[in-house]
């Protein structure tokens, strides 16, 4: 068996311990999870799990999506449903629409990672490789990062796995054998020791090779994490109404001065 679970990558800040000692931590903040399908051997050749998280308006769903997550909504409200699905091999006692927070999860726990690394785009050999390019002086010009010869001319082509320029990072990366520090079941957030791949706000898939998902009862508001778009409407909202009641005040006003 094995625990897993679906994050996003918040920040990195350190943790004082008891004995004096600093750790560098990554914040994550995972959970709630939400199986959204499951897999068996006999019709789909594997035994795992589908799960989802974070939040995602059903309107934004094409029909196939819709039709795949129909009865997925979170805290009853039936206009959002979950985002960020990915599978998972399975042998623990779930069923579709089980929900489970990172309270599965404990303190010293050695977890593995898996995240996209920071796209860099296009970069020349010295940033990509290491390489330390040309002397600046003794004949050389203009070859400072040049990545110079890329093979015999005999061959008559350029063997594979060449390292030249090209697309920088942006690839999967999974770091492995990192401690969990700290719990925060009330901010939905584990702090793991040292660092992990991809930029803030990044997808993480965090799991471990034994233990045991018991799936729980968990109330959420959607109140609490709403997206910038429900703020943002809100605030056009709030927008509208004091124009209308500036307005309707100017109206006073200039019948008041009439009189």
């Amino acid at each position: 068996m094995m625990k897993f679970i679906i994050g996003k990558k918040l920040d990195m800040t350190q943790v004082f311990r008891e004995d004096g000692t600093v750790v560098p931590v990554t914040r994550i903040q995972a959970g709630p999870c939400t199986v959204t399908k499951v897999n068996t051997e006999e019709k789909d050749g594997v035994k795992s799990v589908q799960i989802g998280f974070g939040i995602q308006k059903l309107f934004r769903l094409t029909k196939p999506e819709k039709g795949h997550l129909k009865g997925i909504s979170i805290a009853g409200n039936q206009n959002v449903t979950v985002r960020n699905l990915h599978n998972f091999k399975n042998d623990n006692d779930l069923k579709r629409g089980d929900v489970f927070t990172i309270s599965i999860f404990e303190k010293g726990e050695k977890v593995q990672v898996t995240g996209n690394s920071k796209g860099r785009g296009f970069q020349g050999v010295v940033k990509r490789h290491g390489f330390h390019g040309s002397p600046a002086s003794h004949g050389h010009k203009d070859q400072l990062r040049m990545p110079g010869s890329i093979g015999a001319g005999g061959v008559q082509h350029v063997f594979k796995d060449t390292r030249m320029a090209g697309h920088m990072g942006d690839v999967q990366i999974t770091v492995k054998n990192l401690e969990i520090v700290e719990i925060h079941p009330e901010n939905n957030e584990i702090w793991v020791k040292g660092a992990v791949p991809g930029a803030r706000n990044g997808v993480l898939y965090i799991s471990t090779d034994a233990g045991q998902i018991v799936p729980q009862l968990v109330e959420e508001t959607v109140s609490e994490t709403k997206n910038e778009e429900n703020i943002l409407e809100d605030k056009k909202e709030s927008a509208i109404t004091e124009e209308k009641e500036s307005a309707s005040a100017e109206a006073s006003a200039d019948k008041e001065e009439s009189k």
